[in-house]
């Protein structure tokens, strides 16, 4: 069994129940502001995905042909994240644009990076940075398909 796919399956399991209830809530009702911008403030945060590249955070032997594209993916996600956060507070045209470049990009990283954690066994290597992909990427994955809701079913351009 390895305890790192269990780990991170029950914690998607249970972000999942917290975004049902949150999506249970008349979301038609909200700004997607005000959905949106914990949401981004969250994965701005993936700057923290370099830690698959520092010395300590992971044990020696991590494959980087795993760290080096989970590490910079994870930056470029934040980076997109603070990008569209400007665009939405400012409620400036290109927000619904940017959100979506960064909610597809930060999606298909996410994915590449278990694919590639699985195809490459990174999780014997994880050490300090197990908590990423046994916590961090179950809620990222969640508030991604939350992000994708939102976009799609309640943000209505003029």
């Amino acid at each position: 069994m390895n305890i790192l796919t269990v780990n991170l399956l029950f914690s998607t399991l249970v972000f999942g129940i917290a975004a049902k209830s949150y999506l249970g809530r008349p979301l038609s009702n909200l700004r997607p502001a005000t959905i949106l911008l914990p949401i981004l403030l969250l994965h701005s945060l993936r700057h923290l995905g370099l830690m698959f590249l520092a010395p300590g955070g992971v044990y020696a032997g991590m494959p980087a042909a795993f760290a080096k594209p989970a590490a910079f993916g994870d930056l470029l996600a934040a980076v997109l994240a603070l990008t569209a956060i400007l665009a939405v507070v400012k409620n400036h045209p290109s927000a619904k644009t940017l959100v979506w470049i960064f909610n597809v990009e930060g999606s298909v990283d996410l994915l590449g990076a278990i694919f590639m954690a699985t195809w490459f066994n990174a999780a014997p290597y994880m050490g300090p940075a197990y908590w990423i992909p046994a916590f961090w990427v179950p809620a990222l994955l969640v508030t991604h398909f939350v992000t994708f809701v939102v976009l799609t079913k309640y943000w209505r351009t003029r």
